[in-house]
């Protein structure tokens, strides 16, 4: 017992920076405090982003692609569980949700952009609390055959004039964009011809992340634009130290953390994220995944070269995902400059290289990995509901992870408040 509760201690200590005491003075419609009265608290949302891809989402939400999008990839393998698996699975766990503006499968065929059924879905996922962020801006890949014989001045017009459309048209439905994806090898990008690398390769990296925050942020000032990488060699950090030196204001850091090769271990990720902290900007953990069958190959460079007719996900991988996946997630909440953590995929359905990364089976059934996160963001890290009384002034003192909280009074009325870093104290008035 005495080595669980320093277990337990240890656990809380190293996610200190996630939690906040309030005292919350409950005021009755009359404006009198609510003396001596029972009441339950119990949490609503974290305040943290813990995330997954929504991708399923646009065609269970938004229907099917229109036909002049009959050549484009389509979105995600889970949209065969149909919506309320995909939705309650999603929403149980995830308050944020990436939705797909991949270029070349937006607007595969020149001015026919798929916004209907993006906006429809992101209000969808607005609609019942979800945070939504758009992936990506700019990128080399998955771009439109279209663009490709132009010349460079009419490439940068049109890149130009979709990141205005995309961040200003969804202002407020959308507020937080991956600006540009990948370009620490945007310009050497030798995988078959694109435009976006040719007019990397002519313009230059600081260039190109300018144009993009630029652009972005003229089109919605309040977005937040998040610089996203992969590659978290010196040469990203190279790439950010010569951004801000140019005056470019970025507002998160974006880290992939795909793990088809095995788990990186906590020695490493630690030292990855102190090297991006310090810059003293949040850190995005915008793309991670853990397999849960065998390994791909360790003498595999590009992930996207490993793809076999079948990849199955498997007992022994299961319980290896799930031990990898909780302790990923502890050491990120850990850490206090990671602000998101996105999570790549919900099912093995459909998922990135037909790796089985997902938290549930293809037949929608939860692996432990599921189970895993599940007891921690609505578990360890969750404030259930708990009773509570008043003293005379009709005040109580609650604890708990940084996020929205309701309160109910014993005899009917309920109010809602937040424990924030900055708060002490505040007042609510109650409903009833």
């Amino acid at each position: 017992m005495i080595a669980e509760r320093s277990t337990m201690a240890a656990q809380q200590a190293t996610i200190g920076h996630r939690v906040g005491e309030v005292t919350v003075q409950v005021l009755g419609r009359d404006g009198q405090p609510v003396r001596d009265r029972a009441v339950t608290v119990e949490q609503q949302r974290h305040a943290f982003a813990f995330s997954n891809i929504g991708f399923d989402l646009v065609r269970l939400v938004g229907g099917a692609a229109p036909s002049a999008h009959d050549d484009a990839e389509s979105f995600g393998g889970a949209a065969d569980l149909g919506l309320d698996t995909v939705s309650s699975l999603l929403l149980n766990l995830f308050n944020t949700a990436t939705l797909p503006f991949y270029w070349g499968y937006y607007e595969p065929r020149r001015g026919a952009p798929d916004t209907d059924r993006l906006t429809e879905t992101a209000r969808w996922l607005a609609a019942r609390g979800v945070t939504v962020k758009g992936h990506p801006l700019v990128w080399h890949t998955a771009q439109p055959g279209w663009l490709l014989d132009l010349p460079l001045d009419e490439v940068e017009t049109l890149l130009r004039q979709r990141i205005h459309d995309l961040v200003g048209g969804f202002a407020g439905l959308i507020n937080c964009w991956d600006a540009i994806n990948e370009a620490v090898i945007m310009p050497v990008f030798a995988n078959g011809d694109n435009a976006i690398t040719r007019l990397a390769h002519a313009r230059g990296r600081i260039w190109m992340v300018r144009m993009a925050f630029e652009e972005a942020r003229a089109a919605n000032p309040s977005a937040t634009l998040v610089l996203n990488d992969f590659d978290l060699s010196s040469a990203y950090e190279c790439l950010i130290e010569g951004v801000l030196e140019a005056g470019v204001p970025i507002d998160a850091i974006g880290l992939q953390t795909h793990m088809h090769q095995g788990f990186r271990g906590e020695e490493y990720l630690s030292g990855m994220l102190d090297r991006f902290a310090r810059f003293g900007l949040p850190l995005h953990l915008t793309e991670t995944s853990l397999v849960s069958g065998h390994l791909m190959p360790a003498d595999i460079e590009d992930l996207n070269d490993y793809q076999i007719p079948d990849w199955p996900t498997t007992p022994e991988g299961e319980a290896r995902q799930a031990d990898e996946i909780v302790r990923h997630y502890r050491l990120l909440v850990g850490h206090p400059a990671v602000q998101s953590i996105n999570y790549w995929g919900l099912s093995d359905a459909g998922a990135w290289l037909g790796a089985p990364i997902g938290l549930v089976r293809a037949d929608g059934s939860r692996k432990p990995s599921y189970t895993g996160l599940e007891q921690l963001i609505k578990g360890e890290w969750w404030l259930g509901p708990t009773s509570l009384r008043t003293d005379g002034e009709g005040r109580v003192r609650v604890r708990g992870f940084f996020g929205d909280y309701r309160i109910c009074a014993d005899g009917g009325g309920q109010a809602l408040f937040a424990i924030e870093p900055t708060a002490a104290a505040l007042s609510v008035t109650i409903d009833g």
